[in-house]
């Protein structure tokens, strides 16, 4: 079955394994998903992340973050959606929990979150917050 929703499937999945208190989720490899981890890692919310290319189909293995045993992400949820794309430009991007949280955004210079879109001055697609 193909999937609609790459993106939302791979949060969702980040979203179940630290409910289920796990150290690290499988998740199937591609740029774009690849991308959003660097902002996640960049930002602390994971701990990491690597490509494991041993199966038939290369898989990202993403490690995790806990505090103290409570997650590290709170809140993740897409935005941007296949049936509803979510553009804004730099100046109106959305400020998540008075910015405590992060925007993620797809824009012409790669994947940032909101603080970095903002120093670029650039806009593009939201596609997730995480808090």
């Amino acid at each position: 079955m193909a999937l609609t929703d790459p993106l939302g499937d791979m949060l969702t999945r980040i979203r179940n394994g630290q409910q289920a208190k796990k150290d690290s989720v499988l998740s199937p490899a591609s740029k774009l998903r690849a991308r959003v981890l660097e902002v996640l890692q960049r930002e602390g919310y994971i701990r990491g992340y690597t490509e494991d290319a041993t199966g038939l189909h290369p898989q990202l293995r993403i490690e995790l973050k806990y505090f103290e045993g409570e997650p590290a992400i709170k809140h993740v949820a897409r935005v941007s959606k296949p049936g509803r794309r979510v553009y804004s430009g730099s100046k109106e991007l959305p400020v998540v929990r008075n910015g405590l949280g992060i925007t993620i955004v797809s824009t012409p210079r790669g994947v940032l979150s909101d603080a970095e879109a903002r120093a670029a001055n650039v806009g593009g697609e939201v596609l997730a917050e995480v808090f």
